[in-house]
């Protein structure tokens, strides 16, 4: 099967497969509380586990990353954690301005 056909196909396929288990969780999930102590215990350690692999990254990094100094780590490290905090709360401006410092300190050491 190639072409439009295989496309109809696979697209079924997706289908069946996804949307049970989207409902499921639809009908399931519509009682849950997200204020729950459990529920503010999973995001506890969910952020501890990125904090503590943002730190290993940081402090004891591998392969291409190994390449960049310490202290351009962490320049780009307080930089993205100070434009996050004046962007307000805004993630990705934060990942992006930290990764633009290496990006540019990587081309101007070399």
């Amino acid at each position: 099967m190639s072409g439009i056909s295989g496309f109809f196909v696979m697209l079924a396929i997706a289908v069946l497969v996804h949307e049970p288990w989207r409902w499921a969780g639809y009908i399931l999930g519509r009682r849950l509380n997200p204020d729950d102590e459990i529920f503010k215990w999973v995001k506890s350690v969910s952020t501890s586990l990125v904090a503590a692999l943002a730190a290993r990254l940081l402090l004891f990094p591998s392969g291409a990353l190994a390449g960049i100094p310490l202290w351009l780590r962490l320049a780009a490290f307080f930089l993205g954690v100070a434009v996050f905090f004046r962007t307000g709360n805004t993630a990705w401006k934060g990942v992006c301005a930290g990764a633009a410092l290496i990006a540019a300190g990587k081309l101007v050491l070399g």
